[in-house]
C-alpha cells in the first residue's frame, strides 16, 4: 500500500483510512457532511498526493502533446495557462482525463489520476518521440485548498504565497520558488492546488490547519465534484466510451488539420448516448448502475448520491441521445421506479444551486 507524505498527519487527526487505487487515503476525519459544508461555506483541504505530475520536456513537447491529447495545447499561449483534456485510445475510448499546464515552449506539466498513472505513463511512452523526456514527479506532495475562503486562508497560512498568486487567474499555475501553485480544483469552488516538495508537506498542511482550513477526505471530495458536475474516471467515463458520450465534447478540439490519437474514431461517431444530470423528485438516493427508463430507451446512472448543498439526491447518467432537459424519467431504486428530472450539470457552482426553479 502506498502512502503519501501526509500519511502521518491523517493518522494523527483520526482519519478513517481506505484503500484508494493502492493508496492509503483518508475517507473522512469524522464527518463527511461537515467536511462537504466546510468547502462550500468556508475552506477545506484535501491530500491529492496520490495523483501524479508528469513533466513533458523537450523541443518537441508541444507537438507531442498535440498528437497525444484530444484537446489542443496550442491554445495555451501564456506561461502557466492550463487546459483540461482526455487521453484517448485509437477507438476514441477515454484512457484518462487530466490537466496540462504550459510552463515553457519546451516544458509542460500533466496531472493524471492515481488509478491510471502507471497506465498513462506506459501509453505516453509508447507515443513518445526521440528528444522528449517524460519525468514522473513523485518528489511533490499535492494539497488542494478549496472554498470561498480558500485563497484568503492560504495567504494567511503561507504569507509568501500572496505575492505570486494573488492575481493568478482561474486555470493558471505559477512557479513559486520550489513550489507550484495552480488556481484549479475539483469541487466547483475557488481555491488553489499546491504542489510542494514532499519534505515541506507536513509543515504546509499544519500551517493551513492553523489558519482554519479543515482537513477533508475522499468522501466529501466525491459529493463536491458530483454537485459540480465533474466526471470521475472509472465511473462516468472509461475506455469503453468516448468524450462525446461523456459530456466532454467541449474538451475535444476536432477542428483543423491537427491529428491526435482517437480523432478518426470521434469524427465517425454519432453518439447514441449522452451524459447528463438527474435530480430525484422525491425521497430515496440515486446510485451508480441503477437503470433509468426514458421514452427513448433505457439508460444507466454512472455516479449518484445525496447532494448536501441541495438537500436532494442527484446523479450523472448516460441516457439515449435526445433526452431533453426538463424531461421526467424513472429510475429503478430498490425495485421501485422513482421519478427524476433531467437537468444539465453542473448542479452547484460557488455554493449556489443551479437547478431550474430552485
Amino acid at each position: 500500500m502506498h502512502r503519501t507524505p501526509l500519511h502521518s498527519a491523517h493518522c494523527a487527526a483520526g482519519a478513517r483510512l481506505v484503500d484508494f487505487a493502492g493508496w492509503d487515503m483518508p475517507l473522512h476525519y469524522g464527518s463527511q457532511l461537515e467536511e462537504h459544508h466546510a468547502v462550500r461555506r468556508d475552506a477545506g483541504m484535501f491530500d491529492t498526493s496520490h495523483m501524479l505530475a508528469i513533466d513533458v520536456e523537450g523541443a518537441g513537447a508541444r507537438e507531442f502533446l498535440r498528437g497525444a491529447l484530444a484537446n489542443d495545447v496550442a491554445r495555451l499561449r501564456e506561461p502557466g495557462k492550463a487546459l483540461y483534456s482526455c487521453l484517448l485510445n485509437e477507438a476514441g475510448g477515454v484512457l484518462d482525463d487530466l490537466i496540462v499546464y504550459f510552463l515553457r515552449d519546451d516544458l509542460y506539466r500533466v496531472i493524471v489520476n492515481a488509478g491510471t498513472a502507471e497506465k498513462d505513463m506506459h501509453w505516453l511512452e509508447s507515443l513518445c518521440a526521440t528528444g522528449i523526456t517524460l519525468r514522473p514527479r513523485r518528489d511533490f506532495a499535492m494539497i488542494a485548498v478549496q472554498g470561498p475562503q480558500a485563497r484568503a486562508k492560504s495567504f494567511q497560512a503561507l504569507p509568501g504565497l500572496r505575492a505570486v498568486a494573488e492575481l493568478l487567474g482561474a486555470f493558471f499555475g505559477v512557479q513559486a520558488n520550489d513550489a507550484f501553485i495552480a488556481r484549479t480544483g475539483y469541487t466547483g469552488e475557488d481555491g488553489f492546488e499546491l504542489l510542494v516538495p514532499a519534505p515541506q508537506a507536513m509543515a504546509t498542511w499544519q500551517r493551513l490547519a492553523d489558519a482554519g482550513v479543515r482537513p477533508c477526505g475522499l468522501g466529501a471530495r466525491d459529493t463536491l465534484r458530483l454537485e459540480a458536475g465533474m466526471n470521475l474516471y472509472g465511473q462516468d467515463m472509461d475506455e469503453s466510451v468516448t468524450p462525446l458520450e461523456s459530456g466532454l465534447a467541449w474538451s475535444v478540439a476536432l477542428e483543423g488539420a491537427r491529428d491526435f490519437v482517437g480523432k478518426t474514431a470521434l469524427l465517425a461517431q454519432q453518439p447514441a448516448r449522452v451524459l447528463t444530470g438527474l435530480v430525484l423528485s422525491g425521497g430515496g438516493v440515486l446510485r451508480g448502475h441503477q437503470k433509468v427508463h426514458t421514452a427513448l430507451g433505457d439508460g444507466e446512472i454512472t455516479s449518484g448520491g445525496f447532494a448536501p448543498t441541495l438537500g436532494k439526491s442527484i446523479a450523472l447518467a448516460r441516457l439515449p441521445a435526445g433526452t431533453a432537459p426538463g424531461t421526467t424519467v424513472q429510475v429503478e431504486v430498490r425495485e421501485r421506479k422513482l421519478d427524476a428530472r433531467v437537468v444539465r450539470p453542473p448542479f452547484v457552482r460557488r455554493g449556489k444551486s443551479l437547478l431550474p426553479n430552485s
